[in-house]
């Protein structure tokens, strides 16, 4: 991948965003960062790595039951833990960004590399049908709880990117490209963004 790019793909839940990222760090031989960026937080901190991935879906009150668990050399004490966490965790992502060339799926990811001119930022949606479909098909979920669990996590997701950024979770004006996945295979999509990081204009 040319200029150190780093690609970073939203996603709504059962889109198919992150397999779309598998594929992408795999075609091109880079790291691919999802899960591993709440171990590399985890270790650097302290912290659980539960803290972190529950981030999205827990509430102000119940983080803060979590304080204890902080060390001891931890910075921002004024600061709520869930706040805590995204800094821990967006200075991880700088860390990633820094060290070459990778893909990152979520965790506002495009939001805190907005100064990096070699970020491409993708967001993938798709019909509530089809993500319900791929919900059950491919992630395992049982089928009468699937719909209830697709829309509840993408209204998770969306109230966590507003709140930390100020910006609203999958505006076209966000990102880069913006894919339907009901509309387009994940292989084709796949093909598009390799393309379009061939023949991006540099970031003046």
């Amino acid at each position: 991948m040319k200029n150190n790019t780093v690609i970073t793909i939203s996603r709504q839940y059962g889109s198919g965003g992150r397999l779309i990222g598998e594929m992408l760090a795999k075609q091109m031989g880079v790291p691919f960062y999802d899960n591993e960026l709440i171990n590399r937080a985890a270790e650097q901190t302290g912290l659980s790595k539960e803290c972190f991935r529950d981030a999205e879906s827990t509430s102000l009150g119940n983080l803060l039951l979590s304080l204890t668990s902080l060390t001891p050399g931890s910075q921002n004490y004024g600061l709520p833990l869930n706040e805590k966490i995204f800094l821990f965790q967006s200075q991880v992502i700088k860390d990633v960004a820094a060290e070459g060339p990778c893909v990152i799926v979520g965790r506002c990811a495009e939001y805190v590399l907005h100064d990096n001119p070699n970020c491409i930022n993708i967001f993938v949606h798709a019909e509530l049908e089809d993500r319900v479909k791929r919900a059950v098909e491919t992630y395992g979920l049982p089928e009468k709880d699937a719909e209830a669990t697709v829309v509840k996590t993408d209204k998770r997701r969306a109230n966590y990117y507003n709140y930390f950024t100020g910006k609203k979770w999958g505006r076209a004006e966000n990102y880069d490209l913006v894919f339907n996945s009901s509309r387009i295979s994940l292989e084709d999509i796949t093909k598009i963004i390799r393309t379009y990081v061939d023949i991006r204009r540099p970031v003046e």
